[in-house]
């Protein structure tokens, strides 16, 4: 049994994809339920076989499609700042025999080629944000499998921390997609099974190969899974194990959790508003300018006053925005290529929040904070879009904000002001703050200054020993803080070429460029699953022998054996 879910009448959704909103609560789930019990919360997929994010398909033997991980995401959110008492997450399904049958075939077979390579990209970013729960927020996920898990399914299982599956002679875990779909486990599922279950990869090559999958003893013996617990045994091992793990949490005790209240947010065809951040959205030169508000209050006094705002603190307020516009571009205006990014507001309120963080980082919710603008900044790097920083009179590029321009591909400062315009303004300046010097790594697992520098440490050095001060456009070129600094003559004129020229070239060929360059240094797990989803499955999925007429995706479940083309490339 492969667990793949099949439909007797292949169909398959619009090629026109829909608007797609990521803000979600528990109260509307069609697909998880989240059930507690002290210090141990299960969190079961049980999938709306009708509750498909588009017309088209079933979901069928719990598989997924973008809806069911945006629900997931949701919960993997709410777990880490609603739910601090919780240190163990249970991570199940409510069907019998079958624990996920991974993305749903006819789901990807129907979409267009951007929404399935954006589709991985998320899932990843999900599972990804698993991993990080359990090495950073002291809440371990435990994969209990129930029954099969195949191909995605099976790539939910491993970015769990322990993965237990049932002995019944049936269940397995496999990763299908290569024997059956002609396509990749969407590249996380490949990565991690050698860089973290370090299974040995001939055992791995048989492992990819096999669409029956393996099961029992042997899934043990090569590292697929922990254990195998027979099914008379299983919900008791389930619970001992679960409370097991949850005795290695660092979560405080007695610890009360802020509610996520959903955002205020206004999407026009022209504009995204929230309350911290705007975007403008230009389809006439293809670019989205993204706007954010720095803090318009001094910081609290303290941690407890943190607590006390909640997710109206603005760190955490202004990192949720962030993320949602970050989704909700790159899943919904695929062609505006280029994002301007622009701060307005005090640069020393930015560094005195990041300031008041970092003096807390012991405490439980400062420290959600900051991993979780730590996830968002990520998002940012590995989407495929131009990124351009414009800092003039007026911006926040300091410390968090910083990083904005420290993620794009170009950045512009002006030197002096708009002499037209406001010519008694303060210069445009930029600051290095503690923040940029360590908490919010890139998936390579270097600071963007690290990896400006990359080579270079004496510059680095000279740039981080500038901390505290407001750089002005000539001393921050010269460090090589930002990529240009011309004058209020030149300015528009550059920035025009910039964004015009960018919008010139093949969208194609910038995303392979930015992808080579935004990750230098060491490879890392992170690294490699989303390069080699930017080269690899975006190129598989684009190929006739996975996507076309008669490739494998389309014939899956009709019978027909795909057509390949059997040229090696």
């Amino acid at each position: 049994m492969t667990g793949l879910a099949v439909e007797e009448e292949p169909s398959a959704p619009s090629a026109e994809s829909p608007r797609v909103e990521f803000q979600v609560e528990p109260t509307s789930y069609q697909h998880w339920r989240l059930d507690f019990d002290g210090p141990i919360a299960t969190l079961t997929m049980d999938v709306d076989e009708q509750g498909g994010l588009v017309p088209g398909y079933e979901l069928k033997l719990n598989s997924y499609d973008l809806g069911v991980d945006i629900e997931l995401y949701d919960a993997v959110q709410r777990l880490r700042f609603e739910h601090p008492e919780v240190r163990t997450v249970v991570l199940t399904s409510g069907k019998d025999k079958i624990f996920c049958a991974g993305a749903n075939i006819r789901m990807l077979a129907g979409s267009p080629h951007p929404w399935k390579v954006n589709f991985c990209k998320f899932t990843n970013e999900t599972r990804n944000g698993i991993e990080d729960a359990t090495a950073n927020s002291g809440q371990t996920y435990l994969a209990a499998l129930n029954g099969t898990a195949s191909g995605g399914g099976y790539e939910l299982a491993l970015a769990c921390e322990h993965i237990m599956l049932i002995d019944d002679r049936s269940s397995a875990v496999s990763l299908p997609e290569l024997p059956l779909l002609g396509v990749l486990p969407g590249t996380g599922g490949l990565t991690r099974v050698v860089d973290k279950r370090f299974v040995r990869r001939d055992r791995a090559d048989y492992f990819a190969t096999k669409s029956e999958g393996v099961g029992g003893k042997k899934a043990v013996d090569w590292k697929l899974v922990d254990e195998v617990v027979p099914r008379q045994k299983w919900a008791d091992t389930v619970a001992e194990r679960a409370a097991e793990l949850s005795q290695n949490s660092t979560r405080p005790d007695d610890a009360h959790g802020i509610t996520l209240a959903p955002l205020t947010k206004d999407r026009a065809d022209d504009a995204i508003t929230y309350d911290h951040l705007r975007v403008t959205l230009d389809r006439a030169t293809r670019t989205a300018e993204i706007t954010i508000a720095g803090p318009q209050a001094d910081a609290p006094a303290d941690v407890a006053a943190i607590h006390k705002q909640g997710a109206a603190f603005w760190p955490l307020a202004v990192t949720r925005e962030l993320d949602d516009a970050i989704l909700d571009l790159r899943t919904n205006e695929l062609e505006l290529g280029t994002w301007v990014l622009r701060t307005t507001g005090d640069a020393a309120r930015v560094i005195a929040h990041d300031d008041l963080l970092l003096a807390n980082d012991d405490d439980w919710l400062v420290n959600e904070i900051v991993h979780y603008l730590k996830r968002t900044l990520k998002r940012l790097d590995v989407t495929s879009r131009s990124l351009i920083a414009l800092i003039d009179p007026g911006s926040c590029f300091a410390g968090s904000l910083l990083e904005l321009a420290l993620a794009a591909d170009r950045s512009f400062q002006l030197f002096g002001v708009f002499e037209d315009v406001a010519p008694d303004a303060e210069p445009a300046a930029i600051t290095v703050g503690a923040m940029n010097l360590g908490p919010l790594p890139m998936g390579n697992g270097l600071t963007r200054l690290q990896t400006r520098y990359y080579g270079d440490d004496a510059a680095r050095e000279a740039a981080e020993a500038r901390v505290g001060d407001a750089l002005l456009a000539e001393d921050a070129e010269q460090l090589g803080l930002v990529t240009f600094a011309p004058d209020d003559i030149d300015w528009d004129e550059e920035v025009r070429i910039t964004v015009e020229e960018r919008g010139s070239f093949s969208p194609d060929a910038l995303t392979g460029l930015e992808a080579n360059y935004r990750f230098v240094g060491p490879e890392t797990m992170e690294t490699k699953i989303f390069g080699r989803l930017t080269a690899w499955q975006n190129w598989i999925f684009y190929r006739p022998n996975a996507s076309g007429p008669a490739g494998a995706l389309r014939k899956f479940g009709t019978g027909q054996r795909a057509d390949f083309d059997r040229k090696r490339v």
